[in-house]
This record gives structure tokens, sequence and C-alpha cells, in this order.
């Protein structure tokens, strides 16, 4: 079992910036990619990026390509989101999440990431 805690969430101005952090314990072997998805009211949790655990290959969803960035840290055990040129339209709570599966491509479906975070508030104002 993996569990995850993000934190980093918050209040930001619509131009500004945050980091998310995604703290992984447990059996981190099992967890072969980790994701960013985020859901705001009323709307369906989609996918944000994801990160290969051992190659460190990404994949972004359109709505963000060139604003975020995801990262990890193996030795650390902690997944990062960088994000940059922050819109309303980002508003949401974000969850970090892991996938067990073996994928030639890194999973953005919700159903291939088998453990999840409680999520983090990020707000953008205009």
């Amino acid at each position: 079992q993996v569990q995850l805690v993000e934190f980093g969430g918050g209040l930001v101005q619509a131009g500004g910036s945050l980091r998310l952090s995604c703290a992984i314990s447990g059996r981190t072997s099992s967890s072969r990619a980790m994701g960013w998805f985020r859901q705001a009211p009323g709307k369906e949790r989609e996918f944000v990026a994801a990160i290969g655990w051992s190659d460190g290959s990404t994949r972004y969803a359109d709505s963000v390509k060139g604003r975020f960035t995801i990262s990890r840290d193996n030795a650390k055990n902690m997944v990062y989101l960088q994000m940059i040129s922050l819109k309303p339209e980002d508003t949401a709570v974000y969850y970090c999440a892991g996938s067990a599966l073996r994928t030639t491509a890194l999973p953005s479906l919700r159903v291939s990431y088998n453990s999840w975070g409680q999520g983090t508030q990020v707000t953008v104002s205009s």
C-alpha cells in the first residue's frame, strides 16, 4: 500500500506561481508512474501531468503544457508540480496519484491510478 500526502496549495493571483508537493510512503516500489489530477467544483477529475518513476519521462494535459512542470526526487520519495502563469480556470483541488501499471506510455486515465492523496486546494483569483 502506498500513502500519498499533498501540500503546497493556496490562494494566488492570476499570473502567479505555486509549487505542489507530494510525499510518498509505504510500498513506494509498487508505483511505476506518478501523476497529478485536479477536480474543479461540479466537474470531473481530470489528468494534469504524469512522470515515470524510474526514467523521469513526462506527459502533460494540453491545457497546462508550457506552464506546469512535474518532477520527482527518488531519494526523497517526493513528486512536485511547479505551476506558473496560473489562470482562474486552474482553480481546483489537486490530487497526487500513483500507478502500478506496466505500460509503455504514461497513463492519463483516472482508472489507471490505484493510490490517491487527499488533495490540496489551489485557488487562482482574477
